[in-house]
């Protein structure tokens, strides 16, 4: 009897130890695999994290690019929500951003130009006679240094890399560190922290396009958006923010309540015509600095997928695919005119040149924080 007992005792003490390391296993599942090898020999690894629910995302160390980001719908199902390409080769060759972190500036600054301490500089204009994103490069195609991190949220994936002084034009050596995160709510927390050895300017930003139908074969235009902001920062024909606040009342700018993203855009509208579409920047709500809100949702209706934003920035840009028109394949489809859609969490366009706009000037000893949250649910 008393063997039978210890017996009873040693296997629930290795049926608890068994479960445990399952729900561990269950909560920080991390897969890397190589994605493919630069041109100077340097391998790409994609980084697969998955949580309890078994949603997914891929992440590679070139550019810090998500590839794939699987959600369910209403009826249980897992579908990819992001953009991509299939090979390295598509993510080297693009240019329409997809999945990556931008920088040092998301984003543009007019002319390529700005003054920091009585110093002109010049950054690498690649967008017109405009600097966008980081310019001809930009964060967007170096390879970074990743790293699995623990997290209780869920399995995590931070990744580094180190910009030189007088890269793209910009002073100072900035370290940025980002940190993807999909937690078991079902959300990717996205937390950035940098530095730098001499006072420059720091924007960066996530560019994923998304669709929550689950086929990249349907536009975004059925999509209901809401934003939480009464205004935006209006552009001028090259897409320079003038300096001024538009008020959204009365205009095609308007998401305050649910609306579909088709149903006022080729309204005849000056902001429209300029961005060929939604390709804009909302003053968002309640901006308090490290302070973490509800800035956007998103909802489709078939699927069910609700995809919402949370951010402590201070703007969002807001981007319709205005400029995918098939040239770009990935996941067996040619990306057409308006298949995915990019919600930016970043401060305003142009800000380094608005002085009225939040500071993006960051100087040695400080630290740059921004933490933004795509957390999917359905309803």
């Amino acid at each position: 009897m008393k063997k039978l007992s210890l017996f009873c005792v040693l296997f629930a003490g290795m049926t608890i130890l068994y479960s445990c390391a399952q729900n561990k296993k269950d909560t920080a599942v991390n897969e890397k695999t190589v994605f493919g090898k630069l041109p100077d020999g340097r391998e790409v690894y994609q980084y697969t994290l998955t949580n309890k629910s078994g949603a997914t995302v891929k992440v590679i160390n070139f550019g810090a690019i998500v590839t794939s980001l699987t959600v369910l719908d209403r009826k249980g199902k897992l579908e990819d929500v992001v953009t991509g390409y299939d090979s390295l080769q598509g993510y080297m060759d693009g240019s329409s951003y997809f999945g990556a972190i931008v920088g040092r500036y998301g984003n543009r600054i007019g002319k390529g130009q700005f003054t920091l301490e009585g110093k002109n500089y010049q950054v690498t204009v690649n967008d017109g006679v405009n600097h966008l994103h980081g310019g001809k490069i930009g964060f967007s195609k170096e390879l970074w240094t990743a790293n699995t991190v623990q997290d209780s949220a869920g399995p995590s994936l931070q990744l580094t890399y180190i910009s030189k002084d007088g890269e793209e034009g910009y002073p100072g050596k900035v370290t940025l560190s980002v940190t993807y995160t999909l937690t078991d709510k079902n959300e990717l927390r996205i937390a950035y922290k940098g530095t730098t050895d001499k006072t420059t300017i720091l924007n960066p930003t996530h560019h994923s396009y998304f669709n929550l139908s689950g086929s990249f074969n349907n536009t975004i235009l059925d999509h209901l958006l809401t934003i939480e902001a009464d205004s935006i920062t209006p552009v001028d024909k090259g897409l320079i923010t003038t300096g001024k606040y538009l008020d959204v009342t009365k205009t095609p700018m308007d998401f305050r309540t649910p609306t579909s993203i088709g149903a006022r855009i080729n309204d005849k509208f000056e902001q429209l015509a300029f961005g060929k579409g939604y390709d804009h920047n909302w003053v968002l709500k309640n901006y308090s600095k490290g302070k973490l809100r509800k800035a956007a949702e998103v909802y489709e209706q078939k699927s069910g997928r609700l995809m919402t934003v949370y951010t402590d920035q201070p703007g969002l840009q807001f981007y319709s695919g205005n400029f995918l028109d098939g040239t770009a394949k990935g996941k067996g489809v040619s990306y057409q005119l308006r298949t995915g859609l990019c919600l930016e969490a970043q401060c305003y366009p142009d800000s380094p040149n608005k002085p009225e706009f939040p500071s993006v000037t960051l100087k040695p000893g400080e630290v740059y924080q921004q933490t933004t949250i795509y957390q999917f649910t359905t309803k």
